[in-house]
């Protein structure tokens, strides 16, 4: 008897008003692929995950195969969130694009930006100004900061380090009180876009980033001895949600699900971009692919990205923070009230946006979560003709199954969390 046809037998028997649980219970089924694992004389359990448990992190849904407490199979299942930000791409003018993107990865939604706004120049041709380039790199470290910080919080709370919800995201706030005065906005900043930044850093801002550099060592020194020398949560993450090399390549895995397998693959490395170059930093990688190796990653990746920081901070350049192509970035906002050919061009790059040549391109640049790439095709006009992002999250959702096999349902958590999934860039 097939998956479909035991469970469509068993419910049956329920009332008719459960119709509704009914029909999704076998399309559970269906959705297992395949006969069950389990032999003729046992019987295995479908169990549906989500989309509203707290440790699926959003809207994932998961599909367990059970014999007893041990996963005999899982399947993610996506698409309940609905977002549609590669077709709202077309409708967007280059200049209105990254608003769009910046809202797929909420978490780090500066990469989003910066991938966008890349494309977009490499399609132009553009080469933005150094300082433009620098203060990109500065405000994307510390974004990867602030995500990780977010990790952390999430991470102990999933497994039971309640307080670490409340310390990460203390730090967290931190970074993003900076952002907020910086972009003016906490998240979602349409900070990064083509030919530049919105705007210059503000005064004071040295003192700023000082403070929280200061800040942080002390804090991630507390991380350790709550969470990494703690003998339970060793116990609970080594040897949990283990993967290979090999299986990580083959299924496309990329940032610390790949490192944590002692692949030092990472973009700011391998396929340069920004500033990358001039900075001196290490790549943090992993020895047995397993839970502990990704949380121990990414607590020692924002020390890293400290470091890149500090670097920043003593080489950031003077001079203008965007290009001075007229057609690309808007006139000077001092402008505008002394020359009306500024005032009409400020109208016209907001309401047409300007021209990039035909083209198609694709761009990576490593997120916390893996690469990301943007994919952009111009048929010459003001609005991209096609995008497609290679979101890290969606791809590495693929490795769930790999790391669930044959584990205990109760660390089927500690896998999700330690994939840290953001569904806003699973569901574009």
């Amino acid at each position: 008897m097939t998956a479909v046809e035991e469970v469509t037998g068993q419910l049956d028997r329920l009332p008719r008003r459960n119709a509704v649980l009914r029909m999704s219970e076998v399309r559970a089924a269906e959705l297992m692929d395949g006969e069950p694992i389990a032999g003729e004389n046992d019987q295995t359990m479908l169990m549906n995950m989500g989309p509203s448990h707290p440790s699926t992190h959003g809207v994932l849904r998961l599909m367990l195969e059970l014999d007893g407490e041990t996963v005999i199979r899982s399947k993610p299942v996506v698409g309940y969130l609905h977002t549609g930000m590669e077709k709202t791409a077309e409708t967007l003018t280059f200049l209105q694009g990254p608003t769009n993107v910046t809202r797929m990865d909420y978490a780090a939604p500066l990469f989003n930006e910066l991938v966008f706004s890349l494309a977009t120049e490499e399609l132009i041709g553009m080469e933005i100004p150094p300082r433009a380039t620098w203060i990109r790199m500065l405000m994307c470290e510390l974004n990867r900061i602030s995500s990780h910080l977010l990790f952390m919080a999430t991470n102990g709370m999933d497994l039971g380090a309640v307080s670490m919800m409340i310390y990460g995201w203390r730090e967290r706030e931190q970074v993003l009180r900076f952002f907020q005065k910086v972009t003016g906005l906490r998240m979602n900043h349409n900070y990064i876009r083509p030919g530049g930044v919105a705007a210059d850093l503000p005064d004071g801002w040295r003192d700023d980033v000082l403070a929280l550099m200061e800040m942080l060592p002390p804090r991630l020194e507390e991380y350790d001895i709550l969470m990494t020398g703690q003998p339970i949560w060793r116990d609970r993450l080594q040897g949990v949600g283990v993967i290979t090399r090999d299986e990580a390549i083959a299924l496309s895995a990329t940032g610390p699900i790949l490192r944590s397998t002692g692949l030092p693959w990472d973009l700011r490395r391998e396929m340069p971009y920004l500033a990358y170059p001039e900075v001196d930093f290490d790549i943090v990688v992993g020895s047995y692919g397993d839970s502990f190796d990704r949380y121990a990653i990414r607590l020692n990746e924002i020390r890293e990205s400290m470091r890149i920081v500090h670097q920043c901070l003593e080489k950031m350049p003077e001079g203008d923070y965007r290009a001075g192509d007229a057609k690309v970035t808007p006139p000077p906002r001092a402008r505008i009230d002394e020359s009306m050919e500024a005032l009409i061009h400020h109208f016209k790059i907001f309401t047409e946006g300007f021209k990039v040549p035909e083209g198609e391109v694709y761009v990576a640049v490593e997120s916390p979560r893996g690469e990301l790439g943007c994919y952009m095709v111009s048929d010459g006009g003001s609005h991209p003709y096609r995008m497609h992002i290679r979101g890290p999250s969606f791809v590495n959702l693929q490795t769930m199954p790999h790391m669930m096999a044959d584990s205990l349902i109760a660390d089927a958590v500690a896998v999700i969390s330690s994939v840290d999934p953001i569904l806003g860039e699973v569901d574009r």
